[in-house]
């Protein structure tokens, strides 16, 4: 898994590194850069999947168009993980990601992929404070929208804690002006 999701990253970045005409952080307008809020529902897997049966969360990011191919920018949010009612001990707890998002979108309306790196701190009675997290993902996008599928993982200092979701998604741009 962790070969797939190195292999991601780096396309995602090796499209990026083709000749395009790239804009500088000053030529921000509402055509090249917005504001992203949105819902995530999710199935947790692997080990945390033994505890909680659902994950549900709040997107946000600011993303800005780098090429007209692409997208850079922040992402955070908050992701709530429901405890399994037939396990002994189980209880909710949260993430909070803190991360730099990477997307490329082939089109100005279709396909993307992306990713999201950076560092999820764990909120509620878990074995861990938080650690390094990736959230490869795949979708469809046009000028308001982008509905994706996702993989998240959150590297833990002990493995047996790591947090493991595939889910999906759905964010709205906001224009910045």
């Amino acid at each position: 898994m962790k070969k797939l999701i190195l292999s991601l990253t780096l396309m995602v970045v090796g499209f990026a590194t083709y000749a395009q005409t790239t804009r500088d952080i000053e030529d921000i307008n509402e055509d090249n850069s917005w504001l992203k809020l949105g819902i995530n529902l999710g199935a947790p897997v692997g080990d945390i999947g033994n505890y909680s049966s659902f994950a549900f969360g709040l997107d946000v990011a600011g993303q800005f168009m780098r090429t007209d191919n692409f997208g850079l920018g922040v992402v955070s949010g908050y992701t709530q993980y429901f405890a399994k009612n037939d396990v002994v001990g189980a209880e909710n707890f949260g993430a909070i990601p803190l991360g730099l998002m990477l997307r490329y979108y082939p089109e100005p309306s279709g396909f993307f992929v992306g990713t999201d790196v950076g560092y999820t701190f764990l909120t509620g009675d878990v074995i861990s404070d938080g650690g390094f997290y990736i959230r490869p993902q795949v979708g469809y996008h046009n000028y308001d929208w982008n509905i994706f599928a996702f993989y998240n993982q959150v590297f833990t200092s002990d493995p047996a804690a790591d947090i493991q979701t595939i889910g999906v998604a759905a964010t709205y741009n906001i224009r910045f002006k």
